[in-house]
C-alpha cells in the first residue's frame, strides 16, 4: 500500500465512521421524466460521492437536482424553475422544452430525523410531502460550483475597476492558506481579497517566484482551486456540489484535492458531491461512494455495482503500483525479464510495477525534479544503462532539492545493455541456441563480431547495429532476446544477478515506506 493510498484509507474510514453522526444528510435522489432520464434512483452512502459517466449521461442534471433538495437560507433561489427553466416561444410552439412531467424525490436526515420530499412540475413547479401535515423543506447551507461560474468577459470589466477605486483589503484565513499548500505544488507567502460593492478579486503572493499577481494571471486551475477552498472552508454541515471537479488541475492536483476535501468534510460535517470524468478523482473515494451512470437507449441508468473491471474499461488502471524509470527498449526488456523471475518470490503481480523508458540519461535529473515537485519520488526506481554513472550527480543535486536521497540502480556492464547482453550470449552460446531456438547461434555471433569489428561509426552505435542485426538474423525483435536474457541470467550467480537483488531490496523498501 502507497503513503498516498493508506492516506486514503484512513479518511475512508473516519468519514464512514462519522456519517451515522452526521445530522444533515442527503441520503437519496430520485429523478423521473427530465432529460432523458424516465426513472433514476441514486443511493448516497458516502460522505463524499463521485459521479462518473460519459457526455450525456446525466452527471450535471443529477448535480442541479441535488441542489433543490434544501431551502437555502439567506441565499439564492435553488429551485427546479430556476435551475431547470423551460423556454417557450409565445408565437411558434416548435421552439419550446418538452419537458413532460419531471419530479425529484429526496429522502433526507435532518436533524438526527430521517424525512422525505418531492418537487413535481405540472404547470409549474411544486413540493409535496408525502402527505404529512405540516411538513417543510429541510433548511441547509449549500455551495454550487459550475464552470459557467467562470467569469465572463463583462464581469472582468466591472472587476477591473476594483483597481481605480478604493477597494477593501483583507488577509484569507490561515486555513485556507493551508488548503492551498496542502494540494498545490507551491507555495504562497499571503492570499488577499480584494472587495468593492459586492465584487471582490483574489491577489496571491508566491513564495517560489517571489512574484505578486492578481487571479486575472492565474491558471483556470489554481483560480479555481482557490476559489472553491476560500467558499467552502469555513462553512460547517453544508452540501457541497461541484461540477467537473478536475477542470483545469494537473492529476496530481486532482488527488491531493479529492483528500483535502475529505478531510474537511470530516472535520466540518460537509456532505459533498462532484462530478468528473477523471480517473484519479473516481479512485479517491472508496467504492461505495462512486456512482457509475450509463445511458441507455431510453433511460439514465446506474451500474448495479462499481467494479474494477468498469473502472479499468472506461477510465484506465489504477494508480498505486512502484514505477521503473529507464532508458531504452532494450533496457526495459531486460528489467521485464528480472521481474519475470522475481515478481512470483515478491508475490507481485505484472499490474504492481509498471516500466517506462525513451528517455535519455541526460533528462533523469529533471525527471527527478518534476517528481519532486509532485511529490512522486517515493513511487519511482530509476534504472540507468551501466555507461551513464556520470548522471548520477545531477540526479542527487535534484533530489536535495526536496530533501530527499535517491540511489539509482544500474544495468550490468559499462556500455550500454545491448553489449552486455551480447558478450553474455558469447558467453553461453550452447545454453541460448536452445532457448532461442538457433542450433547455430555461436558462428552467428562470431561473424557478427568481426563484421562490425572494422565498422567507422561511433561505438555506441556500432553496439547496438550489431545487436539489431543479431535480431533481424534469429527472426526476433531485440526487446525478446533481451527479456529472456535477462530473465535467465538473474537465476545464476553474476552480475544479472547482483542487479535482481538491488531490484529486489528496491521493491521491498518501496513496500516498508509505504505500508505494504
Amino acid at each position: 500500500m502507497s503513503l498516498t493510498h493508506h492516506n486514503f484509507s484512513q479518511v475512508w474510514d473516519q468519514l464512514r465512521a462519522k456519517k451515522p453522526q452526521l445530522k444533515q444528510f442527503l441520503e437519496s435522489i430520485h429523478v423521473r421524466n427530465l432529460r432523458g432520464i424516465s426513472d433514476l434512483r441514486i443511493n448516497l452512502g458516502y460522505p463524499v460521492t463521485v459521479i462518473a459517466g460519459t457526455n450525456g449521461a446525466g452527471k450535471s442534471t443529477v448535480l442541479f437536482a441535488c441542489a433543490c433538495a434544501y431551502d437555502v437560507p439567506g441565499a439564492r433561489d435553488y429551485s427546479p424553475a430556476v435551475l431547470f427553466p423551460n423556454l417557450k416561444a409565445r408565437d411558434d410552439q416548435a421552439v419550446s422544452d418538452q419537458l413532460g412531467t419531471p419530479s425529484f424525490e429526496y429522502a433526507f436526515v435532518d436533524g438526527g430525523n430521517r424525512t422525505s420530499m418531492t418537487w413535481r412540475r405540472l404547470k409549474s413547479w411544486s413540493k409535496s410531502f408525502m402527505g404529512r401535515k405540516g411538513g417543510a423543506q429541510p433548511q441547509r447551507e449549500l455551495y454550487l460550483r459550475t464552470l459557467a461560474n467562470l467569469t465572463s468577459p463583462s464581469e472582468v470589466r466591472s472587476i477591473l475597476q476594483i483597481g481605480n477605486q478604493a477597494f477593501s483589503k483583507a488577509d484569507l484565513d490561515a486555513d485556507l492558506i493551508a488548503f492551498a499548500h496542502r494540494v498545490m505544488p507551491f507555495k504562497y507567502r499571503g492570499l488577499k481579497l480584494l472587495t468593492l460593492k459586492g465584487k471582490d478579486l483574489l491577489f496571491a503572493d508566491r513564495d517560489d517566484t517571489r512574484t505578486s499577481y492578481s487571479e486575472f494571471h492565474m491558471s483556470a486551475g489554481e483560480r479555481a482551486l482557490l476559489r472553491i477552498s476560500k467558499d467552502i472552508s469555513r462553512l460547517r454541515g453544508a452540501l457541497i456540489l461541484i461540477d467537473e471537479v478536475e477542470a483545469g488541475l494537473h492529476p496530481y492536483t486532482q488527488q491531493q484535492l479529492m483528500l483535502e476535501l475529505q478531510r474537511l468534510a470530516l472535520r466540518n460535517d460537509l456532505q459533498i458531491i462532484v462530478t468528473s470524468h477523471s480517473p484519479v478523482v473516481l479512485e479517491s473515494v472508496p467504492p461505495e461512494g462512486r456512482v457509475f451512470l450509463e445511458r441507455t437507449a431510453d433511460d439514465v441508468v446506474v451500474q448495479p455495482a462499481y467494479r474494477d473491471i468498469f473502472q479499468r474499461a472506461f477510465y484506465g488502471r489504477p494508480q498505486e503500483r512502484l514505477s521503473v524509470l529507464c532508458e531504452d527498449v532494450v533496457a526495459e526488456a531486460l528489467i521485464l525479464g528480472v521481474l519475470d523471475h522475481i515478481n512470483p518470490l515478491m508475490q507481485l503481480t505484472p499490474d504492481d510495477i509498471t516500466v517506462g523508458r525513451d528517455t535519455g540519461k541526460d533528462q533523469f535529473a529533471q525527471h527527478v525534479d518534476a517528481l519532486g515537485k509532485f511529490k512522486l519520488l517515493d513511487e519511482f526506481v530509476f534504472v540507468l544503462d551501466g555507461d551513464a554513472r556520470d548522471a548520477e550527480a545531477a540526479m542527487a543535486a535534484a533530489a536535495s532539492r526536496y530533501n530527499r536521497v535517491i540511489k539509482p540502480l544500474y544495468l550490468p556492464g559499462d556500455q550500454p545493455p545491448e553489449d552486455w547482453v551480447y558478450r553474455t550470449l558469447e558467453r553461453k552460446a550452447d545454453h541460448f541456441a536452445a532457448e532461442l531456438g538457433a542450433p547455430g547461434l555461436a558462428t552467428l555471433l562470431q561473424q557478427l563480431r568481426q563484421q562490425f569489428d572494422g565498422a567507422a561509426d561511433r561505438p555506441t552505435n556500432i553496439i547496438k547495429a550489431r545487436f539489431a542485426m543479431l535480431a533481424d538474423s534469429l527472426n526476433r525483435t531485440p526487446a525478446d532476446i533481451a527479456r529472456r536474457v535477462g530473465r535467465l541470467m538473474c537465476q545464476e550467480h553474476g552480475d544479472m544477478k547482483v542487479f535482481a537483488d538491488e531490484l529486489m531490496q528496491a521493491v521491498a523498501d518501496w513496500r516498508s515506506r509505504t505500508g505494504g
